[in-house]
C-alpha cells in the first residue's frame, strides 16, 4: 500500500512536471508570438509612415531617406542607421540618424567616397545582405566605428533593375550577428528606398516634361503672336531656359554682319548687367565662350569660372561680378551655320547634366524657327508692299495712258467738229460785226430825211435794239471760237518731250511769260511779283511744256483775282496785288504753290473748280476749260497732285506735287 502510495505520487509529479513544461512552451511561444506581433506592428506603422512622407514629397526623396534612416534604426534598436546613394562612382551620404556631434562630423567628413575605398560596394554588389559583426576586425571600418561608437555593421543593399544604386547601414554598439528578421527588416527598407526614388525619379520626369511642353507652347504662342520681330521670341527663350535649367542667368546672341550682338537676357544679380551689355556686340574671333560656340557650331561650358586654367582675368571677373560659376552655351544652327547663341549659367560649380544640353538645344531649334518665320515673313511682307507699290505705278501708268488716249481720241474727233464748226461760226461772227456796222451806216443814212418824231423815235429804238443784239451776237461768238481753240487744246495729241526739268526755271519762265502777256494785253495792269524758289528743288521727269501752260493758267488766275479785287476795292489805300511763286523740296517731290491775295473763291464755287466748261468770269473772258485741263495734266498726266486753299475776300493759293521720277515714258504717249 505504501509503494502504491508512492509510485502514484511520481506518477503525479511527472504530470505536474509536464504541465508546468507546457506552461513555460506556451507561456514563450505566446511571448514570442507577441513580439512578432508587435514587431509586425511597428513595421507596418514604420511602413505607413514612409508611404505617408512618400505621398506628402513627390519630388523630393530626402524626406523620405531621412524617415527610412529613422524607422530602421528604431525598429532595429541601433545605435546609427544611414542611407548612402552611389552617384559618379562614389558612395554619397543621404540621410542618418544623429548620435553625437563629433561622431556624427566623422560620419560627414567621410562620404563622398570613391567605390575602391568602400568596402561595402563589393560587399553587396550581388544584391544580398551582408553583415560585419565585429568591426576591429575589418581595417577599413575600424576607425569611423572607433569614432562613432559603434562594433557590429548591417549591410542592405538598394536594388533596381539588378543594380545597386545605394545601401542602408545599420549598426550597434555591441558585436555579434543582427537576427535574421532584422536582415528582412533592414532589406524592406532598402525596397522602399528604391521605390521612393523610382516615384521621385518618375514625379520629376513628368514634371520636367509638363514644364518642357508648356515652355514650348508658350514659346509657339509668342512666335504666332509677334510674326514680325523676333525680340519677343528671344526673350521668352531666355526666360524658359533660365526657369527650367533653374539657372542663375540667361543670354541670347545674334551673329549679324561678323559680329555677335545681345539680343535677350535674364538674370539674378542687376549689377551685372552694366558688365554684360558693356561685352557686346563682340566679335567672332573673340575668345569667349559665345563666339567659340558660334564660331564651331557646336556646344561648350565651363565647370569653374575661377579654376579653369585657360581663363582670362576679364572672364573670371565678368563670372564674378554676375555672380556665376558655370555656364553652358549652344549654338543656334541654321542649315550647319550658327546664327547665335544661348547661354545658361549657375551659381555652383560643376558640369551640366544632359538633360540641360538637350532642352538648351530644344530651344536653339525653336529660336531658330522663330527666326526663319520673321524672316519670311518680313520678305512677304516687303514682296506685299513692293507689288503694291507695283500696282500703284501700273495703275497711274494707266491713268496717263488712257488720258493720252483720251487726248488722241479727242484730237481726232474735235480737228473734225473744228473744220465743220469754224466755218459758219466766222461766217455769223463776220456778218454778225458787218450787220452792227451796217446798222451804224443805216442811222446815218436816214439822219437826213425828214421824218416825224414818232417815226423818228421809233426807228431809232430798233436800231440801237438790233445793234445791241448783234454786238451780242459777236460777243458770244467770240466765246465759242475760244471754247472751240481750247477743246482742240484739250484733246490735242502728246505734251512735246517727257524729260529731265529744272522745276524752278519753269516756275521763273512761267512767271515772267505770263507778267509780260498781262502787261502786252493791258498796259495799265501792275503786280508785286514774289520768287520763293527752294534751291533744293532741283529736277523732276515732266512734260515742260504742260507744265508751263498749268502755271500759266494757275498765274493768269491770279492775275485775274488781283485785278478784280483792286478794281472792287475801288483803289483802297493800303492794298497791294501779289501773285507768290513759290517751289519746295519735299524728298521724291517737288511742291509748287502760285498764291495771290485777290478776292478769293465761295466754297460753293470751290467744289466745281475742276469740272470742264465751268467758270466765274465774264462771258468772253473764260472758257472753265483751263482748270481742268491743268487737273488732267498734273493729275492723270504727271501722277501728281493739284490741291487748292482759299479764303474768299483775302487770299486762294494753288498747290502742285509732281513725283520726280515717274513710269510715263515717251513711248507711253504714243
Amino acid at each position: 500500500m505504501t509503494a502504491l502510495t508512492e509510485d502514484m505520487a511520481a506518477a503525479l509529479r511527472r504530470r505536474i512536471d509536464e504541465l508546468e513544461q507546457q506552461l513555460k512552451s506556451s507561456a514563450a511561444e505566446n511571448s514570442r508570438l507577441g513580439d512578432e506581433r508587435r514587431e509586425a506592428l511597428e513595421r507596418q506603422a514604420a511602413t505607413a509612415e514612409i508611404l505617408k512622407v512618400m505621398a506628402t514629397s513627390p519630388s523630393d526623396v530626402q524626406p523620405v531617406f531621412d524617415a527610412i534612416a529613422a524607422n530602421a534604426n528604431r525598429l532595429i534598436g541601433g545605435f546609427s542607421t544611414a542611407v548612402l546613394r552611389y552617384i559618379d562612382g562614389a558612395a554619397h551620404l543621404a540621410a542618418f540618424t544623429p548620435t553625437d556631434p563629433a561622431g556624427d562630423r566623422v560620419l560627414q567628413a567621410s562620404f563622398p567616397v570613391p567605390f575602391a575605398q568602400f568596402p561595402a560596394y563589393q560587399l553587396v554588389a550581388n544584391g544580398a545582405a551582408a553583415q560585419l559583426p565585429d568591426t576591429e576586425l575589418e581595417p577599413a571600418a575600424r576607425d569611423i566605428a572607433r569614432a562613432r561608437g559603434y562594433r557590429s555593421m548591417l549591410f542592405a543593399p538598394l536594388m533596381s533593375e539588378g543594380a545597386a544604386i545605394g545601401v542602408i547601414i545599420a549598426t550597434r554598439r555591441t558585436i555579434g550577428a543582427f537576427g535574421e528578421h532584422h536582415v528582412r527588416l533592414l532589406q524592406t527598407f532598402a525596397d522602399q528606398a528604391v521605390i521612393a526614388l523610382s516615384n521621385v525619379s518618375l514625379f520629376n520626369t513628368t514634371r520636367e516634361a509638363l514644364e518642357r511642353q508648356t515652355a514650348t507652347a508658350d514659346i509657339l504662342r509668342v512666335i504666332a503672336a509677334s510674326p514680325a520681330d523676333v525680340t519677343p521670341v528671344f526673350q521668352a527663350i531666355s526666360d524658359s531656359a533660365k526657369a527650367l535649367i533653374g539657372g542663375h542667368s540667361s543670354t541670347v546672341t545674334r551673329v549679324i554682319d561678323g559680329m555677335l550682338h545681345l539680343a535677350a537676357f535674364t538674370t539674378d544679380n542687376e549689377a551685372g548687367n552694366a558688365d554684360l551689355l558693356s561685352s557686346f556686340p563682340a566679335p567672332l574671333s573673340s575668345s569667349g565662350i559665345h563666339s567659340r560656340v558660334a564660331t564651331s557650331g557646336e556646344y561648350a561650358f565651363r565647370s569653374d569660372m575661377q579654376n579653369e586654367p585657360d581663363l582670362t582675368d576679364a572672364m573670371k571677373e565678368l563670372a564674378r561680378t554676375r555672380g556665376y560659376r558655370s555656364i553652358l552655351v549652344v549654338p543656334m544652327l541654321r542649315d550647319g551655320v550658327a546664327i547665335g547663341t544661348i547661354a545658361v549659367t549657375r551659381r555652383e560649380a560643376g558640369q551640366f547634366p544632359d538633360k540641360a544640353i538637350n532642352l538648351l538645344k530644344t530651344f536653339a531649334d525653336q529660336a531658330v524657327i522663330a527666326v526663319e518665320n520673321t524672316r519670311l515673313f518680313n520678305e512677304v511682307q516687303d514682296r506685299t508692299r513692293e507689288l503694291a507699290r507695283s500696282l500703284d505705278d501700273l495703275r497711274a501708268a494707266q491713268d496717263r495712258l488712257i488720258q493720252t488716249e483720251k487726248l488722241a481720241s479727242l484730237g481726232q474727233l474735235t480737228a473734225g467738229i473744228a473744220h465743220e464748226i469754224k466755218n459758219p461760226l466766222n461766217f455769223v461772227n463776220n456778218f454778225a460785226s458787218l450787220s452792227a456796222e451796217l446798222t451804224s451806216e443805216l442811222n446815218e443814212v436816214l439822219a437826213p430825211v425828214p421824218l416825224a418824231d414818232d417815226v423818228r423815235s421809233e426807228v431809232d429804238e430798233l436800231t440801237g435794239l438790233l445793234k445791241d443784239n448783234l454786238d451780242k451776237v459777236v460777243q458770244h461768238g467770240r466765246r465759242a471760237d475760244s471754247i472751240v481753240k481750247n477743246m482742240l487744246l484739250l484733246s490735242r495729241e502728246g505734251g512735246g518731250e517727257h524729260r529731265l526739268s529744272d522745276i524752278n526755271a519753269l516756275v521763273e519762265e512761267s512767271l515772267n511769260l505770263a507778267y509780260h502777256g498781262a502787261r502786252a494785253e493791258k498796259p495799265q495792269f501792275d503786280v508785286t511779283l514774289r520768287h520763293e524758289l527752294d534751291p533744293a528743288a532741283g529736277h523732276a521727269e515732266v512734260f515742260p511744256q504742260e507744265i508751263t501752260r498749268v502755271l500759266l493758267n494757275l498765274i493768269s488766275n491770279g492775275f485775274y483775282a488781283v485785278t478784280r479785287r483792286k478794281a472792287e476795292d475801288d483803289g483802297a489805300a493800303g492794298y497791294e496785288p501779289v501773285v507768290i511763286a513759290a517751289t519746295r523740296d519735299r524728298g521724291d517731290s517737288i511742291e509748287i504753290r502760285i498764291r495771290d491775295n485777290g478776292t478769293g473763291i465761295p466754297p460753293e464755287v470751290r467744289e466745281k473748280m475742276f469740272n470742264p466748261f465751268f467758270t466765274t468770269k465774264p462771258a468772253g473772258e473764260g472758257t472753265g476749260l483751263g482748270l481742268s485741263i491743268s487737273h488732267d495734266i498734273i493729275v492723270k498726266q504727271h501722277g501728281g497732285t493739284l490741291d487748292i486753299e482759299t479764303e474768299p475776300g483775302k487770299f486762294t493759293e494753288f498747290r502742285i506735287v509732281l513725283p520726280r521720277k515717274s513710269n510715263f515714258s515717251d513711248k507711253d504717249s504714243g
